[in-house]
């Protein structure tokens, strides 16, 4: 049982970002659709158990084994996963924000505030030692494209300025760190197979950036469109790819496959409210139900990962 919380990996935050995505996901269908199918509180409660859990873990591992913890934040790829901590509260703020105010207001503040010092502590780092190339994979969006996740509670929680703050510094580096990665990936050699996951994390700031804008905006623009289409574009690039990403075998970092997925779902769902157009209707549908279908079976793996004691975050 030590071995097993020595080797407790921070990257199993995303595991709530998963599947509290699902269940925003659910959410806003049920909404936008008039439906009530009741999955969306279920999946809701599960995320919230599974953070209480996994922080719980985490916590005692900080406890008994701080010099592990410090060489996880230490380590050039596994850093980029401690940001998932706070993106999880801001998601669970999210999809509370309708129902248990408080407690939405609460998580929000203190998620925004820790993932600015992620974000600012990251960056510094980053612009302050030497980074080899070799290391760069999309992860790396999660420190600083967390904060367009701010807005999307925010705009209920918070004066409107501090979701602009928030949804332009994750823009800003979206697109910065977008050229870096994307020449990584065309011009090094390829992303080793524990790391392929990753490049679905490539679907989530354009789709966030689309829900962000538009609870800022109250539309859909041309802006808003320009990010939906980027982001489905880069799904029908990735499924193209799906015969690669079946032969992979199960690591951590298969949870990358699931909070983009429940980001580009929810984005279509909204669209579908804006335009009214029955296309995003089908579309925002099947995505749920893919999506849906990846995240039941990441979480089998992962169960059946922790039972063998196979669980670890990608070098």
């Amino acid at each position: 049982m030590d071995n097993r919380l020595a080797n407790f990996p921070v990257g199993l935050f995303t595991s709530i970002m998963g599947l509290c995505g699902l269940s925003i996901a659910y959410q806003r269908f049920e909404q936008v659709f008039g439906l009530c199918f009741g999955i969306s509180a279920i999946l809701l409660i599960i995320s919230y158990a599974v953070f209480a859990m996994v922080s719980a873990v985490y916590f005692l591992k900080l406890v008994k084994y701080t010099q592990q913890v410090i060489d996880e934040f230490k380590h050039p790829v596994k850093v980029c996963f401690f940001p998932a901590i706070s993106i999880s509260m801001l998601l669970l703020s999210a999809g509370t924000v309708d129902k248990l105010y408080e407690v939405a207001q609460y998580l929000w503040i203190a998620g925004s505030a820790l993932q600015i010092v992620f974000t600012t502590i990251i960056l510094s780092r980053w612009m302050n030692h030497s980074n080899e190339i070799v290391h760069l994979n999309p992860a790396w969006f999660i420190p600083v494209v967390g904060t367009i996740v701010v807005p999307i509670a925010g705009v209920d929680i918070a004066h409107r300025e501090f979701a602009w703050f928030f949804f332009s510094i994750g823009l800003f580096f979206w697109l910065m760190l977008f050229s870096v990665i994307f020449y990584r990936i065309i011009f090094e050699s390829q992303l080793p197979p524990q790391l392929m996951p990753t490049l679905f994390i490539l679907v989530a700031p354009p789709s966030l950036g689309f829900i962000s804008y538009t609870k800022i905006t109250g539309e859909m623009d041309s802006f808003a469109r320009v990010l939906l289409y980027i982001a489905l574009f880069i799904v029908i690039l990735l499924l193209s790819m799906a015969k690669k990403f079946t032969k992979i075998n199960f690591f951590i970092s298969w949870w990358a496959y699931t909070f983009p997925m429940c980001a580009v779902t929810i984005a279509t769902t909204f669209a579908f409210k804006f335009t009214g157009l029955p296309f995003f209707f089908w579309l925002a549908a099947m995505l749920l139900l893919a999506t849906t279908l990846i995240v039941v079976i990441v979480v089998i793996k992962t169960i059946n990962a922790f039972w063998r004691n196979t669980i670890c975050i990608p070098d």
